[in-house]
């Protein structure tokens, strides 16, 4: 019953159009990227990086470098929106289309309702990154050689990378992105389980994010990045190291699971408390 459960929560999940907006976006976004890195002046101010470091850009001007500049960009901008949008409509939506009160009247835990629907939204995030990588390297092969990755601050650190590496780098960066797309996912599901139409519980996550991230790159709080949930999530630009920081990164791992569990015990208690099925 519980993956029957769960297959009628994916089917009204993304039955929704607007689930499909995300992707939708990041193809027209890394097309644009493309285009843009396809004009020669692009090409030569990263040619001329290269080579005032010492290096040659013969090989580097490649698949996974262009691939790993888009995501770069999208994971900063429209990942985080698209997973609030998601997460902030899962309960909220369902309270204002008077859905929920429907199927409250069955033999169903409000907790097992709510884990389904966190559960259907993990599966969404995970292929929203998936997607994400994919699009990036499938989308450049046209335009770009396979090659080696260049990587350059201050997104990423300055690495150059040989083809092999450099994918199995891309492959960990999208691992370990997936854990940032559920944080941001699960706390718009926290305050969709408010009483909040599903806009406010995304703009409130939003903003919570945009926020903390604020606070994060003041520098009086550069001894208490530990502590903020948005400087664990960026843990994926780790991954791109010459050496990778695989206890840091677990560590950030660790910190990102207990953030959720917390967002989603919040969301369950207010959900708890409301009156619904009167």
């Amino acid at each position: 019953m519980f993956l029957l459960q769960l297959k009628y929560e994916l089917w009204k999940l993304f039955g929704k159009k607007r689930t499909y907006i995300g992707f939708g976006m990041f193809l027209l976004a890394q097309n644009a990227i493309l285009i843009i890195c396809h004009f020669p002046n692009i090409q030569r101010k990263i040619t001329r990086l290269l080579e005032t470091n010492g290096f040659t850009a013969s090989g580097y001007l490649s698949v996974l470098t262009m691939s790993t500049i888009m995501i770069t960009a999208m994971a900063f901008t429209l990942l985080p929106l698209y997973s609030a949008l998601v997460g902030g409509d899962l309960v909220a939506k369902e309270v204002e289309d008077g859905t929920l009160r429907m199927i409250l009247c069955r033999p169903i835990s409000r907790f097992r309702l709510l884990l389904l629907k966190w559960i259907a939204g993990g599966i969404f995030s995970f292929l929203l990154v998936l997607s994400l990588g994919t699009f990036g390297i499938v989308f450049s092969l046209p335009w770009f050689p396979w090659g080696g990755l260049f990587t350059m601050p201050p997104a990423l650190p300055f690495g150059l990378l040989d083809a092999t590496r450099g994918f199995e780098c891309y492959i960990i960066c999208h691992i370990c992105m997936f854990p940032k797309a559920l944080t941001i996912l699960t706390l718009a599901f926290m305050f969709s389980c408010f009483n909040m139409k599903p806009a406010a519980a995304t703009v409130l996550a939003l903003s919570l994010l945009f926020i903390i991230t604020i606070m994060q790159d003041l520098p009086f709080f550069q001894d208490y990045h530990n502590w903020f949930f948005t400087y664990h999530m960026n843990i994926w630009r780790e991954a791109f190291n010459e050496k990778i920081p695989w206890w840091k990164m677990a560590e950030s791992m660790f910190w990102l699971v207990g953030y959720n569990v917390t967002f989603f015990v919040i969301g369950f208690t207010a959900f708890q408390m409301r009156d619904i099925k009167s």
